[in-house]
């Protein structure tokens, strides 16, 4: 039997975190290590979201890699070919294409406690590796619910995450379910050409204006030139967010005066009061994510545009019927229902020491060290972990420490000699006890709403209740004593000696 291919790191996932990992492993000197992506192209929900419309909410020149600058950037909030492109510039900059494996989806991951090591089963072969660094992402694999007699649909059925281009929506009565963040963006783009729309809502978002622009030739090219101008302003960005923080995470209160920009742009975009009434949110602002559009509320207000704010509950024949009894027949309908955040896939994949998968470990919900280790799971790091999503900044941001982390990691096994760390249960227990009680103040908790923030046992297992500098802080270094060492066979006492002199 052929030896397995064995390497340092695995990294599954080659959207800005899984591309962010490899450019740090390089970075650290370690170049032994393969990034698994399950699709034939990087981009992670860049490539996946190509809806019309589909752009970003956080200005560009934050959502981007800080040791990766753009000074090109077209617009200040970018659109996803623009964002897709830059990181398939990233790719090719720091040389990531020989380390990528396309059409590689990990089936499972099991921790081998024999030999230390993970043992990987993808859609291309088997490996092992060291280290694995999940980048998988929340946004990832979209949710559509199971609603009865879909099946049966004879029209188009789709999910915003995996737009069907061959389908040609001109002149069509399109059915569009949820108004989130993709779907205030899908509406006017496709408003002007269906014969008519139906809006699915069943609770309104908080819009907010969208003061976007184009970026002059001459801010590029000064960008270009002097890229200290750039920094400046991916720098004034990052402390305007900042500020902005205490009022999600300790005064939610203090949202009042952005409830009241929204409640104006509402006001001043709609003018039928019936359908105000219907699109007016009855909880605080920021509890779901804030949305921000120019255009969502002048589409719903069109003739050919219907905002039915019940659920969908069954589909009969080619008729939709929400919860309060209405029906209506339409050619296609479109999901725009979010994506498996706080159930993430991956966790049925991913079995660990005991030989239980992750999901089973998070039955309660998901918790992890810093956002990045799981205890009983050795060697396994995540970016973008439980509680490290954010409300009103830059994911990067979050990201780039969380590669921190990853880069510490290294170095300790490195420096320890180990064969893996595991993290202590106690350790992780008490980070997310922190996490908790942090969260309980935060709007997100007590603005009254319910919001993929929050699991279905209601905890908040995504968002990060505090600044991203605090993050950044956190994860600066590895703290050992949060740890297990795990020493390779016939290694245990000199390992213990390294373990003793880095504590």
């Amino acid at each position: 039997m052929d030896e397995l291919e064995h390497v340092r790191v695995a990294v599954i996932g080659s959207g800005f975190g899984g591309l962010g990992a490899a450019v740090r492993l390089r970075r650290e000197g370690i170049t032994d290590f393969v990034v698994l992506e399950r699709a034939d192209a990087v981009g992670g929900t860049w490539r996946d979201n190509s809806y019309p419309g589909c752009a970003c909410d956080v200005p560009s020149h934050l959502y981007s890699f800080s040791f990766a600058p753009n000074p090109d950037w077209p617009r200040a909030f970018s659109g996803q070919e623009h964002i897709r492109a830059y990181l398939e510039r990233v790719t090719d900059t720091f040389g990531l294409r020989p380390h990528l494996r396309f059409n590689a989806e990990v089936r499972q991951a099991r921790w081998d406690g024999d030999a230390n090591r993970w043992h990987l089963t993808t859609a291309a072969g088997e490996l092992t590796a060291d280290v694995v660094v999940s980048a998988t992402g929340p946004l990832s694999d979209p949710k559509i619910p199971d609603i009865p007699g879909i099946e049966e649909f004879p029209g188009r059925v789709f999910h915003s995450s995996r737009w069907d281009h061959d389908f040609d929506l001109k002149g069509k009565r399109v059915a569009m379910v949820g108004t989130g963040a993709s779907a205030i963006q899908i509406v006017p783009a496709i408003q002007p050409e269906v014969a008519s729309l139906t809006v699915v809502q069943r609770t309104p978002p908080w819009v907010m204006p969208r003061v976007d622009r184009g970026v002059s030739t001459a801010e590029r090219w000064l960008h270009g030139k002097v890229p200290a101008t750039a920094k400046a302003r991916r720098g004034l960005l990052w402390l305007i967010r900042e500020f902005q923080v205490g009022a999600f995470v300790r005064h939610p209160k203090l949202l009042k005066a952005a409830e009241r920009i929204a409640a104006n742009h509402l006001k001043r975009s709609v003018k039928d009061p019936e359908l105000r009434a219907r699109l007016t949110p009855d909880y605080t602002i920021g509890c779901k994510r804030i949305l921000l559009s120019n255009t969502y509320y002048p589409a719903l207000a069109q003739p050919n545009t219907e905002v039915v704010t019940s659920a969908l509950t069954e589909v009969r024949g080619s008729t939709i019927v929400t919860a309060d009894g209405t029906e209506r027949e339409v050619d296609a309908i479109v999901f725009g229902t979010g994506f498996h955040v706080t159930d993430m896939p991956i966790g049925d994949r991913v079995i660990g020491a005991d030989g239980r998968t992750l999901a089973e470990h998070w039955k309660d919900g998901m918790a992890a060290l810093r956002g990045c280790a799981v205890d009983g799971f050795p060697n396994l790091l995540f970016i973008i972990g439980p509680n490290t999503g954010l409300g009103n900044s830059s994911m990067i941001l979050m990201i780039e420490s969380s590669l921190n982390y990853v880069a510490d990691f290294m170095r300790t096994l490195d420096a320890t000699g180990a064969a893996a760390l595991t993290a202590r249960p106690e350790a992780v227990t008490a980070w997310n006890e922190e996490m908790q009680r942090r969260a309980a103040r935060t709007v997100w908790n007590t603005g009254g709403c319910k919001s993929w923030y929050l699991d279905a046992n209601g905890r908040n297992t995504t968002a990060w209740p505090g600044t991203t500098a605090e993050f950044r802080r956190a994860t600066r270094q590895l703290k050992l004593s949060e740890y297990e060492v795990l020493a390779a066979a016939g290694e245990r006492p000199s390992v213990a000696e390294k373990v003793e002199a880095v504590s």
